[in-house]
């Protein structure tokens, strides 16, 4: 039965985003949370009253970015997969994407759906919002696990190189801070640009099917996805700026775990975050590119798992 907070089961009524088709996972349930007066899709199962795990996806990616972790965790935990705001069926307000106004936003989402504490695991933009999230509700979190992302005003270079064997993995953010030319060039091609990031930046061109592309490119192409996806690299300078002023009252206290991949873009997650955190933690899942949640789900789900047994 749905609380006044959300809306259970596919809820026509309260998806923004009723143009993408909605996809099923076994065993979980579509949500919208009423969080701080905007809807956000999320996807619940698992465990009830098992610790709660909150998981996030980055560009170019939705929910679906952890669809087989969330099976391998659904026996122990429950698990809560996150659109965040201009993400899959979540609402696509016009503006306001730094990472700690959209954490404000997904941690209102968690406690909409009757979470008052939880771990959180993040990937991509999904980590940039949740190193925010984790120095502004740092009380709520259990631990953060954060899966190869360079954050804004932290480990994020200031410069793009230039040289072609590392440029490629990095030459989007000054594309994409443009005005208008991304939109001008990317709309109605939405399928080729997704479909470079996710087969060049996996170690194996073939993590990702068909419709997983067709899957992506459409949520980027509904209602505002494209705009609001570009707006997180547009706010992300707003973005450092809060994190450097709330680092400079505090330091991270929550356990950290960092999680790279053997062919990422972060070579060590968890170091380039120590300088900022108490208590951190690493490990490096093989045979993955960036998109580690897709490519190895199964070492992903149990570094998840082990860093919530240890207690952090």
């Amino acid at each position: 039965m749905s609380d006044p907070a959300t809306t259970t089961q596919h809820g026509a009524e309260a998806n923004p985003v009723r143009d993408l088709p909605l996809h099923d996972l076994e065993g979980f349930t579509h949500r919208w949370a009423d969080a701080d007066g905007m809807r956000l899709h999320a996807v619940e199962g698992g465990q009830p009253t098992g610790p709660a795990v909150v998981l996030l996806a980055g560009f170019p990616q939705t929910w679906q970015a952890w669809r087989k972790v969330m099976s391998s965790l659904a026996d122990r935990f429950r698990v809560i997969a996150i659109d965040l705001p201009g993400q899959g069926h979540s609402e696509r307000p016009e503006r306001s994407y730094d990472t700690h106004t959209v954490a404000a936003h997904v941690h209102a989402a968690v406690q909409a759906l009757g979470v008052s504490s939880y771990w959180l695991a993040a990937h991509d933009i999904g980590a940039w919002v949740a190193f925010s999230l984790a120095l502004n509700y740092e009380s709520q979190l259990r631990g953060v696990a954060l899966l190869d992302a360079g954050i804004p005003g932290i480990t994020l270079p200031e410069s793009i190189p230039t040289d072609p064997a590392r440029a490629w993995k990095t030459w989007h953010f000054a594309f994409h801070l443009v005005p208008d030319l991304p939109e001008t060039l990317l709309t109605g091609r939405e399928r080729d640009y997704v479909g470079w990031f996710l087969k060049t930046k996996a170690l194996s061109p073939d993590a990702f099917d068909d419709a997983d592309l067709d899957h992506y490119a459409a949520a980027l192409a509904a209602d505002g996805g494209l705009r609001a996806s570009l707006a997180y690299y547009r706010d992300a300078a707003e973005s450092a700026r809060k994190n450097h002023q709330a680092l400079s009252r505090q330091h991270l206290t929550v356990p950290i775990l960092g999680i790279s991949s053997s062919h990422g873009s972060i070579p060590d997650m968890a170091a380039s975050i120590s300088p900022w955190a108490d208590n951190t933690a690493g490990v490096v899942v093989p045979d993955a590119g960036h998109f580690i949640p897709d490519e190895q789900p199964e070492a992903v789900a149990a570094a998840i798992a082990d860093f919530i047994a240890d207690g952090g």
